[in-house]
């Protein structure tokens, strides 16, 4: 009969009537379940085997039950979140309170304020990978001989791919009998996971993302980014304290840079401009095609971003457009066939209004141009994404056909990737793209052109999508998460 797992102290769940008082348990709860695993590690390193018993660390859970889909005279019925579809037991387990706490604290306030019943906090049967429970740069395992390295997981949990599927926010989860229904998109594993992608990926720690989010592929915008962002911190504008390059090399106003640049860049590096409140943007170079779009926005809506745009530059369909026009997208053909699985194809990815306007008259604010003169240079239509970088030599016809039959204005590879991605998530997306080349009519990007247009065309559209996300954050942030990004039966976390 094998022995039950070495685990801390039975902690058994508490009712919380206060978010605070909630999120403090969690945190509690957290760190000793976290400690008990780099502990039991530390000694796993210096030759212990705990007699064949496994160590165990599990995540802390919030569960809230109702007995009646009415919800509280008081409660906000504007918000399209923060509370429960009908009556019944819902949970989630939770991780990295340190990183999460506004956000649980605002969840578990929402849930408290809608149904006016207590929450229950308490430890879920859900293991904590072991790697997961180390700090950033702690890699003990690092000292382990490669025989002892392979009996890790005869010891510990290792990360369980299995817990971590996205069947909640595809759409596609079934509650198995008498278990309890999602509170949120995203279990704690799959959380962990993809703060562990993210510092991988973009060179930068998770703690420095911020809810306001652009997306490019040209590291044209970033070195302006670059610039521009070390600007702010220096004047102090805006209420920025830092910018925070891969490194993470972290320049503080008065304080001048510290840190240490990596020796060469991550494949989707990220730069931030840093507000206190996280409130401050995020700039991340996805690079080429919506393989890297997916595989960015798949990480970052684990840190539930108000907002996501996309700046890059298209193919103009149209006779009437010119080089360094601008396409505001207000619908999508999705030909880039990485989401066809989770999103398929009859999904519609609606246009989003605030972020629609915010765009508009972001473009306005930066071009003095406004009605009539504003239409000269700014189309709003249909994106095409395809994921054929050279989709110009499919035989003559087969894709200005299918093009002019969806009324397209502009075909790029990442902006259907990056705004379905944001519907499957419920993240706010927007797409304002520039004309670089027009080859149905002649137009190649050729190097001398593309030089010019770079030169002509960057700044300001770097500008226009920073001015966009300034717009939204001073505008009310809650309206943002429109009901049209939620389903009939939709957990209740943001």
């Amino acid at each position: 009969m094998s022995q039950a797992p070495l685990t801390p102290p039975f902690t058994a769940p508490q009712a919380f009537s206060d978010a605070s008082a909630a999120l403090a348990h969690i945190q509690q709860l957290y760190a000793l379940h976290t400690q008990h695993l780099r502990d039991a590690m530390q000694r796993y390193v210096a030759g212990d085997d705990f007699g064949g018993q496994r160590v165990r660390g599990c995540y802390p859970f919030v569960r809230l039950s109702v007995g009646t889909v009415a919800r509280a005279a008081t409660a906000n019925k504007r918000l399209s979140y923060g509370f429960v579809a009908g009556p019944g037991r819902y949970e989630t387990t939770l991780t990295r309170p340190d990183l999460f706490a506004d956000y649980y604290r605002e969840q578990i306030e929402l849930l408290l304020g809608n149904h006016q019943v207590p929450v229950e906090v308490g430890v879920s049967h859900e293991p904590i990978p072991v790697h997961f429970a180390f700090a950033e740069n702690d890699h003990l395992e690092g000292d382990l001989s490669n025989t002892r390295r392979a009996l890790v997981r005869d010891v510990f949990d290792l990360p369980d791919l299995a817990a971590m599927d996205d069947g909640i926010a595809n759409g596609t989860h079934q509650v198995p009998t008498g278990q309890a229904q999602p509170l949120s998109l995203f279990t704690a594993p799959r959380v962990d996971y993809s703060l562990h992608r993210l510092r991988h990926y973009s060179g930068t720690p998770p703690q420095h993302f911020q809810n306001f989010v652009l997306l490019t592929n040209y590291q044209f915008y970033v070195d302006e980014f670059v610039r521009w962002g070390r600007e702010q911190v220096a004047s102090g504008t805006d209420g920025y304290d830092s910018f925070v390059e891969p490194g993470p090399v972290v320049t503080t106003r008065g304080a001048g840079s510290g840190g240490n640049p990596p020796p060469r860049l991550p494949q989707m590096p990220a730069y931030h401009l840093t507000r206190p409140d996280r409130s401050g943007i995020t700039l991340i170079n996805i690079g080429v095609g919506p393989a890297n779009a997916k595989t960015m926005t798949d990480h970052v809506a684990v840190l539930r971003p108000h907002v996501w745009l996309m700046l890059g530059h298209c193919a103009g369909l149209r006779t009437t457009q010119r080089l360094g026009d601008y396409v505001l997208a207000h619908a999508y053909v999705r030909q880039d066939h990485v989401l066809d699985e989770e999103v398929p194809l009859w999904v519609p990815i609606p246009a989003l209004a605030e972020v629609q306007l915010a765009l508009e008259g972001a473009v306005a604010d930066v071009t003095s141009c406004h009605g009539a003169a504003l239409k000269r240079f700014m189309r709003t239509g249909t994106v095409a994404s395809t994921d054929n970088r050279n989709w110009e030599l499919l035989p003559h016809g087969t894709a200005q056909q299918r093009l002019s039959q969806s009324r397209a204005v502009a075909l790029d590879m990442e902006s259907a990737t990056v705004a379905a991605n944001g519907f499957r998530f419920r993240v706010p997306y927007g797409t304002l793209l520039c004309v670089s080349d027009k080859p149905l009519h002649g137009e190649l990007k050729l190097p001398g052109m593309a030089n010019q247009f770079y030169r002509d065309r960057v700044d300001q559209h770097l500008m226009i999508g920073i001015r966009a996300l300034e717009r939204l954050r001073a505008a009310d942030v809650d309206a943002l998460h429109s009901r049209k990004l939620r389903s009939f039966a939709e957990v209740a976390f943001q």
